[in-house]
């Protein structure tokens, strides 16, 4: 099993990134803090002084991805090394992409997935909650279990995403009554990302965009093309099949993480900005605090549903990337999508 490694995340907007030998070394405000670059699995840096290109080729020798954030969270670029994957496993990636029936196939697993994923999310709250909840969430609960079987027997793309359109709308309409505290702030009627324009969805949009970079990251290990998807189909620049493959995690990993950190008030309106285009965006202290239960989150035990196994939370994304490439090689009759128990 791989071992999880650290993401390491750079927020001070002064900062440079630098190595000597087999060390990166971050300067800011006139000190240099120095770590083994051995130890990192990803990098991503939010603000723009960015790294020297010695830094780049370092972390590109040693698999360690890096992305670049704008001060807010907004994507802006990657740097990666050379590609490095199974060629024959690519091949038939490519096949199963080009054969509309087995594009489908997987498909259908990924939307499946989800939508019991989310449905889960609903009925752990109604059971945990079960005053406060009372009947909202029941209407919800069931229809995201008939749209999912309804998915998972989809032979028609366009109808899938249809199912999936229908899915979002029950779910994020009722996810608003698992928030219990500061509702003047935190608050969600439904998804807005192009830009978010209520604290609720910054931190979704936020911490998908991590999530995006954990996928990819476990596509490329793999030695699958993360680019070639099945469910996101082909743009220049995009993750297809990392966004495939996050598709599982969505409410497990990011919507209970937004749902815990606003009900336990470890963020408040003060960690919010509003941009003069209505888009809210995170400080400095909302994203630190973020990125800290983020990656305590990772490192979490849980048991893998379909391989029995204890592993940490952070390796997800590994576990399925590899479980989707046996599948994709013929070692498996189906692909086995992580359902959250």
């Amino acid at each position: 099993m791989r071992k999880l490694k650290n993401v390491l995340y750079v927020t001070s907007p002064d900062a440079y990134i630098m190595c000597e030998g087999e060390a990166l070394k971050i300067r800011t405000d006139g000190n240099i803090v120095k770590l083994p670059a051995h130890n990192l699995e990803g990098l991503i840096q939010f603000g723009y002084p960015g790294a020297s290109p010695a830094a780049m080729a370092l972390c590109s020798r040693l698999g360690i991805t890096m992305s670049f954030m704008n001060p807010y969270g907004k994507f802006m670029a990657r740097v990666e090394g050379s590609q490095t994957g199974n060629i024959l496993l690519r091949r038939q990636q490519y096949r199963i992409y080009f054969n509309n029936n087995d594009s489908i196939n997987l498909s259908t697993r990924f939307v499946s997935a989800k939508l019991l994923n989310s449905r889960q999310i609903l009925k752990r709250a109604k059971r945990d909650y079960p005053d406060r909840m009372k009947e909202r969430l029941d209407k919800a609960i069931y229809k995201l279990k008939k749209l999912a079987l309804k998915a998972y027997e989809c032979d028609n793309e366009e109808k899938l995403r249809g199912i999936e359109g229908d899915a979002a709308r029950a779910y994020f309409g009722v996810l608003d009554h698992l928030i219990f505290v500061d509702k003047n702030n935190f608050f969600i009627n439904n998804r807005n990302k192009r830009p978010p324009i209520d604290n609720v969805n910054c931190l979704l949009s936020f911490l998908y965009t991590l999530l995006t970079h954990d996928c990819r990251s476990a596509c490329e290990a793999i030695g699958l093309d993360p680019a070639a998807g099945f469910l996101h189909k082909d743009r220049p620049g995009r993750p297809s099949l990392a966004l495939d493959l996050m598709e599982e995690f969505r409410s497990v990993l990011v919507d209970r993480l937004v749902i815990s950190l606003i009900n336990r008030k470890q963020l408040n309106k003060n960690n919010f900005l509003k941009m003069p285009n209505g888009e809210i965006r995170l400080d400095d202290t909302g994203r630190q605090i973020i990125l800290k239960v983020w990656q305590d989150r990772k490192n979490k035990i849980i048991t893998h549903p379909f391989l029995g196994e204890k592993i940490e939370t952070g390796l997800l994304p590994y576990v399925q990337a590899l479980l989707l490439s046996r599948y994709i090689r013929g070692d498996m009759d189906n692909y086995p999508a992580y359902i959250w128990r």
